[in-house]
């Protein structure tokens, strides 16, 4: 698969941390104090995803407001993945795991930049597999350009040996968004389960 490169990526993350600073004044300013995060960096205040509106695997529209409560992770990728995504699902798991009773307050939810192969069935067995707890969010092309744009997120189509084998080049990291619907945290794909774990704990 064609991802972004180890640079592009840093490059990124550190784009979007820079956005409180780039905001300040605009708008409301986040009733939410600073948090010592680990495996993120802060960007409270730029209300990345505000703009999400997506389906879920049910069928069911959502938006930030349906994960009201609940701390939510987002991240954005695609079923045919052969290494990224899987890695980092896995991982979502595993930061799950080592919050114990605690994860029942928490949703990961991956949304899906190849929904012409991934159908609400395909989505949900794959996202299921990691967590049953986990949902897969689906939609037109543009609600998924709408909801990416919302999280400044990119992706593209890369040609493969045929027209249905090709791959999709993404941004890898996760957004920690906390129970009042405001992001908080980008996390790297490359953080380990216990930083992410804790991470999501100071939300909760």
């Amino acid at each position: 698969m064609a991802v972004y490169s180890s640079t592009r990526r840093s490059l990124l993350v550190a784009a979007i941390a820079s956005l409180p600073l780039a905001l300040a004044g605009c708008g409301d300013k986040a009733d939410s104090k600073p948090l010592a995060f680990e495996g993120g960096n802060d960007i409270t205040g730029t209300h990345l995803g505000s703009d999400l509106d997506m389906v879920s695997t049910d069928g069911q529209a959502r938006t930030l407001a349906s994960f009201r409560g609940k701390v939510l992770l987002v991240y954005f990728g695609y079923t045919h993945c052969p290494d990224v995504c899987p890695t980092s699902m896995a991982m979502a798991a595993q930061a799950l795991a080592l919050l114990g009773p605690k994860a029942k307050d928490v949703q990961v939810a991956m949304v899906t930049v190849d929904p012409q192969r991934d159908t609400p069935k395909v989505l949900a067995a794959y996202v299921q597999a990691f967590n049953p707890t986990f949902v897969g969010l689906t939609g037109t092309a543009d609600q998924l350009a709408r909801t990416a744009r919302s999280f400044k997120v990119s992706y593209a189509k890369e040609a493969g040996p045929t027209p249905q084998q090709y791959a999709m080049s993404h941004s890898s990291a996760f957004y920690l968004i906390d129970r009042k619907g405001e992001t908080r945290a980008l996390i790297s794909a490359n953080t380990t389960p216990q930083d992410m774990a804790h991470d999501i704990q100071l939300l909760l």
